[in-house]
C-alpha cells in the first residue's frame, strides 16, 4: 500500500516544488513576449482611439489590480476576529497605506490634477478599505494600542487636511498643485516601496522564499507595469515615479523567487503557502507580509 502511494506523492511534491520556478526561469520566453504584446496592444490602442480613452481602459485594469492588492489583507482580519485579539499582528501597514491613499485622492480632485478620476476612484475605495481594516485592529486591540493607531489616524488625517488646504490657498495653477501634491505623494509611496528591501534581504541572507509570497509579488509587479502604462500614455511624471519603483520592486521580487525558490526548505515552503494567506498587504502600493510585524 505504501509503496503504490509512494509515487503519486513523489510526483505531487516535485509539482509544487517545482511550479512557481517554472513560471519564472522555464517561462522567460513567455513573459516577455506577453509583457511585448501588453506594449503592442496599448500602442495600437493609442494609435486606434483618442489617448484618453486608451488611458482610461488601462486605468480600469489598473483599478482592478490594485483593488485585489486592497483585498488580499482580508485573511488576516477573519484570523484576526476568530483570535478575537490582533496578537502580533501591527497596524503600521495599514496607516501607512491610509495615508498613501488619502494623498492620492487630493492628487487627483480636479482642482488639483485634473482627468484623473480612476486614480481618485482606486484610491478613494483603498481609503474605505484600510479604514475598515483598522477600525476591525483598534475594535480587537487592547487599549494602549487603541490609543496609540488612533493618535496615528488622526494625525495622518489632520496632516492630509493642512496638505489640501496648503495646496488650495498658497498655489492658484493646477500645475503648481499637482506638483506640490504629487512630490508628496511619491515620496511617500516611495518609502512604501522601500519597505520589501528588508524581506529581499532576509531572502537572500537565508536563500529561503518563505516570507515573500509569489502571487503577492507577481501582482505587485503587474500592478506597478499597468500605472507606468497609464502614466505613460499621457505623460505623468509622477504616476510614473511612484509606480515605475513598484514595477521595478516587484520584478527584484521575481527575480529572487527564480533563485531561491528551490533552496527554500520544504518545511519553509509549505509556512510561506501560509503565510501568503494572512500576511497579504498592498501596495498601491507595496508593503508586504513581514512589515505586520516592524513595530507599533
Amino acid at each position: 500500500y505504501k509503496y503504490k502511494h509512494r509515487p503519486h506523492t513523489h510526483i505531487q511534491h516535485t509539482i509544487l516544488h517545482i511550479s512557481p520556478s517554472l513560471l519564472i526561469q522555464k517561462n522567460k520566453k513567455v513573459y516577455s513576449l506577453f509583457l511585448f504584446l501588453l506594449l503592442v496592444w496599448i500602442y495600437l490602442l493609442r494609435e486606434m482611439v483618442s489617448a484618453t480613452v486608451a488611458r482610461t481602459i488601462v486605468g480600469i485594469f489598473g483599478n482592478v489590480i490594485s483593488l485585489f492588492l486592497f483585498l488580499s489583507p482580508i485573511p488576516t482580519f477573519v484570523r484576526i476576529y476568530k483570535m478575537q485579539k490582533v496578537d502580533e499582528y501591527k497596524a503600521d501597514p495599514y496607516l501607512a497605506t491610509v495615508l498613501n491613499c488619502a494623498l492620492w485622492v487630493v492628487y487627483g480632485l480636479p482642482v488639483v490634477h485634473p482627468n484623473s478620476l480612476l486614480v481618485i476612484t482606486i484610491n478613494a475605495s483603498g481609503l474605505a478599505i484600510e479604514l475598515l481594516y483598522l477600525a476591525v485592529f483598534i475594535y480587537f486591540s487592547p487599549a494602549p494600542r487603541k490609543v496609540k493607531v488612533g493618535l496615528w489616524l488622526i494625525g495622518e488625517m489632520v496632516f492630509v487636511g493642512i496638505v489640501a488646504t496648503c495646496t488650495l490657498l498658497l498655489f492658484h495653477t493646477h500645475n503648481q498643485r499637482s506638483s506640490f501634491v504629487g512630490i508628496l505623494s511619491v515620496i511617500f509611496l516611495s518609502l512604501m516601496y522601500i519597505a520589501p528591501l528588508t524581506i529581499m534581504s532576509k531572502v537572500i541572507k537565508t536563500k529561503s522564499v518563505k516570507y515573500m509570497p509569489f502571487p503577492l509579488s507577481l501582482a505587485n509587479f503587474l500592478n506597478g507595469v499597468i500605472w507606468v502604462i497609464y502614466a505613460l500614455i499621457k505623460f505623468d511624471i509622477f504616476i510614473l515615479i511612484g509606480n515605475g519603483l513598484g514595477a521595478l520592486s516587484g520584478a527584484v521580487q521575481l527575480v529572487l523567487y527564480a533563485c531561491y525558490y528551490k533552496t527554500t526548505p520544504k518545511d519553509d515552503e509549505e509556512e510561506e503557502d501560509n503565510l501568503s494567506k494572512p500576511n497579504s498587504q498592498l501596495q498601491l502600493s507595496g508593503s508586504h507580509g513581514e512589515a505586520k510585524r516592524v513595530s507599533a
